[in-house]
Formats: C-alpha cells, sequence, structure tokens
C-alpha cells in the first residue's frame, strides 16, 4: 500500500481546519479606513453620478490596460452589451464565441437579436481554439469574442488574423482577467474593445457591480460612453437608443482604492499558484490531477487555479472536500451551448468535445491574494488525503 506523501496537518489550535474558496472581507479589512475616507468624500460632495473619481477611475484604469479610453459602466455584462451595440449588432448577424464562459458573454448577443456561434476550447487554457473558429464563420458573422478564462488570454495573434482576414470585430471578454497579458500587451487592448467586471469576486472587485469598456479608437470610446447614458448627447437630446448603464461614483472610489494594489495581489497570486504547482509535485498528485498551466508569451493572474479530475472522479472528490471544510466550486458544470435556454440553437451532445470534458473535469480551488501558505498546504494534504484512501481501498 502506497503511503501519502504529504503529512496531513494537525489539529492544533494555530494550524487551519478549514479553507474558504474565497474571503473578501479578509482583503478589504487592510484598506477599511481608506475606503471609508473614499466614501466618506462621495458623500459629502454629493456627486454621486459622474463625480471626480470616476474620472480618476478611468484614467488610470485605462493606463492599466494600455489603451487611450477606459468607459465605466454598471456591469461586465453591461460592457459585453454596449460593446455590440457600438457596432450596430443585431437581428440576423452570428457572434462567435466560447461556450465554456460565464452566461453574460452569450446572452448579450441573445439579446439584441443576434446569434452566438459557439466553438470549442483549447483544452490546456481553457480559451477559443483558433483553429475551430476559421470553420464558423459565414456571411453573417459580424464579431468574435474572445474570453481571457480564468485570468489568462485567448490566443490573440491567431484569432486577430482570423478576424482581419474576414472583416470581424474582435471584443474581448476580460471579466477575468484585468492585468494579464498576452506578448506584453495587457488585457483589454488586443482587440478592438476589451470587456469588464468589477464584481466583488474579481481580482478588481468592488463593492457591488461595476464593468468597464476599453477602446484605443477615439470615436468608438466617444459612441460606447453615449450608449451608455441613454444614447443621450446633448442632455435630453437622442440620435441613438442606448441604455442607462453607468459606473457610480461611490464604487469608483472603492475601486481607485484597490487599483493601487492590483499589481500585489496579482503577485500574490501568481505566487500561490507556483506553490501549488510545487506541492502537488511533492505529493506526487499532479500525476492524478492536471494542473493548469501559464501558456507561452501570457502573464497570467490566475482569476481561477482550476485543476481537472479526469476518470468521473471530481464530484466525488468535491464531496470529500467539502466534508473537510476546503471550498472548491466548478466554473462551469453546465456548457452554455447545453443550457436550456439555447436548446433552439441544436447544438446536441458531443458536438463541443473539449467543452463538455472541460465541464465533467474542472475542479476551482482557492488562490485568492491573502490565502497562506499554511492554508495551501492543508489544500494539498486534503487532496492527497483522499487519494491516499481511494489507493488504501482499492
Amino acid at each position: 500500500m502506497q503511503k501519502s506523501i504529504l503529512p496531513h496537518p494537525s489539529a492544533e489550535s494555530f494550524a487551519p481546519t478549514s479553507v474558504p474558496l474565497l474571503d473578501v472581507n479578509r482583503g478589504n479589512a487592510a484598506l477599511r479606513e481608506e475606503f471609508l475616507a473614499a466614501i466618506t468624500a462621495v458623500c459629502d460632495s454629493g456627486r454621486f453620478l459622474y463625480g471626480p473619481d470616476v474620472q480618476e477611475f478611468e484614467r488610470a484604469a485605462a493606463a492599466i490596460c494600455g489603451v487611450r479610453h477606459a468607459i465605466g459602466c454598471a456591469s461586465g455584462s453591461d460592457a459585453l452589451l454596449l460593446a455590440l451595440m457600438a457596432y450596430d449588432i443585431g437581428p440576423g448577424d452570428e457572434v462567435i464565441t466560447s461556450s465554456f464562459t460565464f452566461f453574460a458573454t452569450a446572452s448579450c448577443i441573445w439579446r439584441l437579436g443576434a446569434c452566438p456561434v459557439f466553438v470549442d476550447i483549447e483544452p490546456d487554457g481553457f480559451n477559443l481554439d483558433p483553429e475551430q473558429i476559421e470553420a464558423a464563420v459565414t456571411p453573417a458573422t459580424k464579431a468574435i469574442i474572445p474570453v481571457h478564462l480564468f485570468g489568462q488570454c485567448a490566443d490573440m495573434d491567431a484569432i486577430n488574423e482570423i478576424a482581419a482576414r474576414h472583416n470581424l470585430k474582435v471584443i474581448e471578454d476580460a471579466a477575468q482577467s484585468i492585468g494579464a497579458e498576452y506578448r506584453a500587451r495587457p488585457a483589454g487592448s488586443i482587440g478592438d474593445i476589451g470587456c469588464f467586471s468589477f464584481y466583488p469576486t474579481k481580482n478588481l472587485g468592488g463593492f457591488g457591480d461595476g464593468g468597464m469598456v476599453t477602446t484605443n479608437d477615439d470615436a468608438l470610446a466617444e459612441k460606447l460612453r453615449q450608449l451608455a447614458a441613454h444614447g443621450m448627447k446633448p442632455r435630453y437630446y437622442h440620435s441613438m437608443v442606448g441604455i442607462n448603464s453607468r459606473l457610480d461614483t461611490i464604487q469608483a472610489a472603492v475601486l481607485n482604492v484597490k487599483l493601487a494594489q492590483l499589481g500585489r495581489w496579482s503577485s500574490q497570486r501568481r505566487a500561490n499558484a507556483a506553490r501549488y504547482h510545487r506541492l502537488f509535485a511533492e505529493a506526487g498528485l499532479d500525476r492524478s490531477l492536471v494542473m493548469p498551466e501559464e501558456l507561452p508569451q501570457r502573464y497570467h493572474v490566475w482569476n481561477q487555479f482550476t485543476i481537472r479530475v479526469p476518470d468521473g472522479n471530481r464530484d466525488s472528490l468535491r464531496a470529500r472536500l467539502t466534508e473537510m471544510k476546503i471550498g472548491t466550486e466548478i466554473y462551469y458544470p453546465v456548457p452554455l451551448h447545453q443550457q436550456e435556454c439555447f436548446r433552439a440553437l441544436g447544438y446536441g451532445a458531443g458536438s463541443l468535445p473539449e467543452t463538455e470534458l472541460a465541464a465533467r473535469e474542472v475542479l476551482s480551488l482557492p488562490i485568492f491574494p491573502e490565502l497562506t501558505a499554511a492554508e495551501q498546504e492543508l489544500v494539498v494534504a486534503r487532496i492527497d488525503e483522499v487519494y491516499h484512501q481511494q489507493r488504501a481501498a482499492a
């Protein structure tokens, strides 16, 4: 019988006995006084919309993303919707995107009456497979939405080359990847428009919903800003029908405090990912599980550390980890092409094999910046314990 390689944590009082998947409060606690001061200043000013904090945040975010323009909006979902609206995408149009992503990536297409066209992913990075995109292009195709999933950019050179050849727009879904890079180019600066989310659990998260669109196109930036304000310019004059999607000043004030910490937090996430790789290798678990990779020419910011659990063992492993008070999550258990609301699109079982396999195998582990080494050791030790028990029972 093979012995477990990692020592299992003791029940001593100083050692962690549980690990949360996320701990937003742990990250916010150190900045509490800065948040209160920033929010108080907004309250005192009375400028709850379009206040100076919004302008400051847009300038700073544009610099980090390497673009001329960053336009705040109400959510990452709205950012995607605004991007499509800016290109007048609607009924009869098709948009190529991933099925292995959060629902908003495709719902924005559907809401405008256009048709999402799902293509398969690359198994090593979970992002769109450029080799599958070409075959999906039709005369109705107007855009591609690559998703920089889990904090790592898609293969943007290949995607941009296809888009240029077919005169398609490229809208980056960078909701999980602010600060990530592809060939030293920041996410959000590589396509025509970048879309970001500031949901509280993101690498840069606010105190509620918030989003941003980025671009280097001056005229497009002006159109995006107008669309986000009911299509109104000047006040009470509407040359287009827009939506109400503003980043409020309190959210911007909070995000300004956090933006100063983004580089440090990204470095901590990267250090945590490196530690996981070392711990899993030391335990020999990298032979039973598939570790996530940082692909060549990428700078991964590890919004998620997502392992693959093969041979149908994912759900049983997760159940045991839940019993052991180890937080995990499945992003995503049902691919979009298999969701009930998209059944009419006609994707059958097996139509996107890599996507469907990933949905059966992926399991995300705690990776937040404040995660301690002892907590990571506990996560890996508990997984090792499960596999040790399985080997003993075999």
